[in-house]
């Protein structure tokens, strides 16, 4: 009891249901942790100190009336800075959205709030949901709580670094090329990507509409999939949200593994993109722990990484290219130089670009059928060590796949949690994969490896007073273009003609990324059937069929 902060939601649920443990003093705990530690860390954008005690005295008043809400009832939870918030600010990290206040919740913070959590605040993201860490927005990055000069992962920057430091017990991020994950891994806690369509998103600033996922992060899986059980379900007002059933969550967790099969997709992190040595380590391990619980593992192929890449960036760059336009046309200097290295090149795709990379997009979500008739789930490597914030390069983006992005493609759930560390102290993290869904599955492997293993349980060390370590970002200022004249010519033209009115620096952003983005374009365009459909094919509402 003397380290509320870093209870389980599971943990604390039951202590505050058999009325050991009250909201108010769960909730004032987190806000002295904060006050205390978050000016080295910069996870928070808002905290909503005033609104959270409020909450928490509300949940101890009907908890005392016998009118208990379920697991998330005195809660503290906190949320992604792109979830509309009634009345609070909702900024995307973003200079755009610095004094936009919505006027309601987002479904799924309006089922929170059904839930009786306690919020305590908005959290760091990466320029809306989108880029890397920038130091030329309104706020500064969050810092990794294990090493303060490395990278929390993006974009759910503050989700991971609020709950790896025992800022909150839940959060909110989103996913669209691996924005929950990437963070869960670098900080040693969990995330989960929900299927496409299980968790709302309206009411979150879109990144990619083909490619957005919102889920829950926390630092155990059981405490993920309570989350998961208040978020998921249909809402009409995201079109993009499917009718299932949604079944009990937590209710298999306890199963074990014992013959289920997992595939390895040993070659994401051994040919594709090669990991770190430590990881690779802690990937034989982990799976030797998988092997012990009684799961057959065997390796399994898929297409390489690049194919997902390709496809996942020529559509979701172009989205949100097109979301952000007008400010783009009227006000460029109003976003950071990281998002800028990644939006501005969409200009360069072509509307036959996107249809084809929604043609690929398709065919890929029917080859993992075949991978699902043979394994109940996927297993494969997540991030790690994370790399120091001084060392991050826009540039980076285009160059080369990231683990993640395979799973957002192929749209089915994945569970980010921490397999062990680096010899430096930093977390590293492994995949867990299932078939669309099948969230019960996923969970419960990566339940019964944590209940094997003891990584979750460590903490980073923060101490009240420590100073946040200077960072230099002046290593990632666009570097001078290596194109030809006339290819330099011609992408100006196009941003010209895409009504881009771009001042020398911000032309310099565009030309350093131009050449991957054109390169992309150049392997999307291949042979196809006329009759090959793209992925964005519409439905009409299940609804209209029963009239």
């Amino acid at each position: 009891m003397s380290d509320l902060h870093y209870l389980s939601i599971a943990e604390a649920s039951r202590l505050i249901r058999s009325r050991k443990l009250s909201p108010v003093e769960l909730t004032q705990a987190h806000l002295e942790r904060i006050r205390a530690l978050d000016a080295q860390l910069a996870a928070f954008i808002t905290l909503t100190e005033e609104l959270a005690l409020r909450e928490a005295r509300q949940a101890e008043r009907e908890i005392a009336k016998r009118k208990y809400r379920g697991a998330l009832h005195g809660i503290p939870i906190g949320l992604k800075d792109i979830y509309n918030t009634k009345g609070i600010l909702t900024s995307g990290h973003s200079r755009v959205c610095i004094e936009n206040v919505p006027e309601r919740d987002a479904t799924t913070v309006a089922r929170l709030h059904e839930a009786g959590t306690v919020l305590l605040g908005k959290l760091a993201t990466h320029e809306f949901a989108h880029g890397g860490p920038s130091f030329d927005l309104p706020w500064p990055p969050a810092r990794n709580p294990w090493h303060l000069e490395h990278f929390t992962g993006g974009s759910s920057s503050g989700s991971g670094a609020g709950l790896a430091a025992g800022f909150v017990m839940g959060a909110l991020g989103s996913d669209t090329g691996g924005s929950i994950r990437g963070p869960a891994s670098h900080c040693g806690i969990v995330g989960l990507m929900p299927t496409y369509g299980l968790v709302s998103r309206a009411g979150v600033i879109p990144n990619s509409y083909t490619f957005d996922h919102c889920g829950p992060m926390a630092r155990t899986v059981e405490d993920c999939a309570l989350i998961l059980q208040t978020l998921a379900g249909y809402d009409p007002e995201d079109a993009g949200s499917i009718e299932v059933r949604v079944p009990n969550y937590s209710a298999g967790l306890k199963r074990g593994i014992k013959g289920l099969r997992i595939g390895v997709v040993r070659h994401y992190w051994e040919e594709d993109v090669p990991a770190h040595d430590d990881l690779r380590r802690a990937m034989d391990a982990a799976l030797g722990v998988l092997r012990k619980l009684g799961a057959k593992v065997e390796d399994c192929r898929t297409r390489p990484m690049r194919d997902s890449f390709d496809v996942k960036v020529i559509i979701a760059e172009t989205e949100i290219f097109s979301i952000h336009f007008e400010d783009l046309v009227k006000r460029p200097g109003d976003f950071g130089r990281d998002i800028l290295g990644r939006m501005l090149p969409a200009c360069l795709f072509q509307a036959a670009d996107y249809v084809a990379a929604s043609r690929e997009h398709r065919l890929m979500i029917l080859e993992g059928r075949r991978l699902y008739d043979k394994y109940d789930v996927l297993v494969t490597a997540g991030f790690g060590p994370a790399p120091r914030l001084d060392a991050y390069r826009t540039t980076n983006f285009w160059q080369r796949s990231n683990i993640f992005t395979p799973s957002n493609v192929t749209a089915g759930p994945a569970l980010e949690l921490c397999n062990g560390f680096s010899q430096n102290g930093l977390p590293l993290g492994m995949q867990v994969i299932g078939r669309p869904f099948d969230e019960a599955t996923v969970l419960r492997v990566g339940h019964a490896y944590q209940q094997a293993t003891d990584w979750h349980l460590r903490r980073p060390r923060l101490l009240p007073g420590t100073r946040q370590p200077p960072v230099d970002a002046s290593g990632n200022e666009p570097k001078p273009a290596d194109m030809d004249a006339k290819t330099r010519a011609l992408v100006l033209d196009m941003a010209a003609q895409a009504g881009l009115r771009l001042n020398e620096r911000q032309q310099a952003i565009l030309l350093e990324t131009a050449p991957y983005a054109l390169a992309m374009a150049e392997r999307i365009r291949k042979d196809r059937s006329r009759f090959d459909e793209p992925s964005l094919v519409f439905r009409f509402p299940a609804h209209y069929s029963r009239q």
